[in-house]
């Protein structure tokens, strides 16, 4: 299906240089801010303290936010998970506060939110141990909220997490080389490579320039990016290698610009329609999604101009020719033999 029909081919390859010293200073900013900033790691990565409460009706995400946020806690992740009534609260690492006195603190500015006190109650076990917990009610004798769960996350196991999300990304680079490599060539596996790190340092410059927090749902984004670039990169490499099969007459820069102008109409469809579901994302799917939808948001951009201008360019710059990618027929007989075809 073709809404978008292109008449003759751009000629991409001719602003090709233009493009990539674009992507060189791009690249090279991103790189810069990476080392003189860094990245904001989320309390997955630094360690902190987790809380699951429980409350009577429907939470009120934007209103159980905004009470902890007055207490100065710093960036503060409040979300739902479960059913509407569970409320996930991770709060940041804190030198000098224990956990038990922190959890206390918060529980008791959500149980005041709700019009209600904390007291201490006493159950017991059926193996007959005596556990206090901490409980709110209101006035009426209403409880409008449980603790449910607390536990503190300690920076090792946050560095951990770290050490295993890197090895998660160069596996990824590793297999997406090894599979280019065995169904095209070299040069497009170098070329592909190339391009999609371009698209994930582009990402992770732009949160250490803002400082935008690094979470594992961050990291999945990332992942999700270099799958998504590499798929284009391959529609365009397969288009380049059918073209080189069916016009023989054309260059190599003639035989790329083709086979981009080819997909524009698949790459226009596509990546909108993705793109239109992550901006939706973006906007509408308040602060747990936001740092995700926006990681998406830039790789998909970058995605598609990296499988153009870089990807491509690259492949041209390596070499790539016909002869890589489109086997020779075999001559197992001399020509000039004359019982050559000969039938017994």
């Amino acid at each position: 299906m073709e809404f978008f029909r292109f008449r003759r081919d751009i000629p991409f390859m001719r602003h090709a240089l233009v493009f990539n010293v674009i992507s060189f200073l791009t690249f090279a900013a991103a790189v810069f801010f990476l080392i003189t900033r860094g990245l904001h790691l989320s309390i997955e990565f630094t360690g902190g303290t987790v809380i699951e409460t429980e409350y009577a009706q429907s939470a009120d995400i934007a209103r159980v936010r905004g009470t902890i946020e007055t207490m100065g806690l710093g960036e503060v992740q409040v979300q739902k998970f479960g059913t509407s009534r569970d409320v996930l609260i991770r709060l940041p690492l804190r030198e000098g506060v224990k956990q038990n006195e922190l959890v206390g603190r918060v529980f008791t500015q959500l149980c005041t939110a709700e019009q209600g006190t904390v007291s201490q109650q006493q159950t017991t076990t059926d193996k007959g141990e005596t556990i206090s917990r901490q409980v709110c009610q209101t006035a009426a004798g209403a409880e409008p909220l449980k603790l449910s769960r607390s536990e503190f996350v300690g920076p090792q196991v946050g560095k951990e997490l770290a050490e295993d999300g890197a090895k998660a990304l160069a596996f990824v680079i590793v297999g997406i080389m090894i599979y280019l490599a065995l169904r095209f060539e070299w040069k497009f596996a170098v070329a592909a490579i190339i391009a999609n790190l371009h698209d994930v340092i582009i990402i992770l410059g732009f949160f250490a320039y803002f400082q935008w927090e690094f979470s594992l749902s961050v990291l999945a984004a990332v992942l999700a990016v270099l799958g998504y670039s590499v798929n284009e990169s391959v529609v365009i490499f397969d288009r380049i290698r059918e073209a080189f099969r069916r016009y023989r007459k054309m260059t190599t820069v003639e035989v790329i610009d083709h086979a981009i102008t080819s997909t524009m109409s698949r790459t226009i469809i596509t990546h909108g329609s993705t793109q239109m579901m992550v901006l939706s994302m973006l906007l509408f799917g308040g602060p747990t999604l936001h740092y995700f939808a926006l990681a998406l948001t830039i790789g998909i951009l970058f995605g598609i101009y990296s499988s153009v201008f870089v990807a491509a360019a690259i492949a041209m710059w390596l070499g790539v020719k016909r002869e890589d990618l489109v086997s020779t027929p075999r001559k197992d007989h001399d020509p000039n033999d004359p019982n050559t075809g000969a039938v017994v």
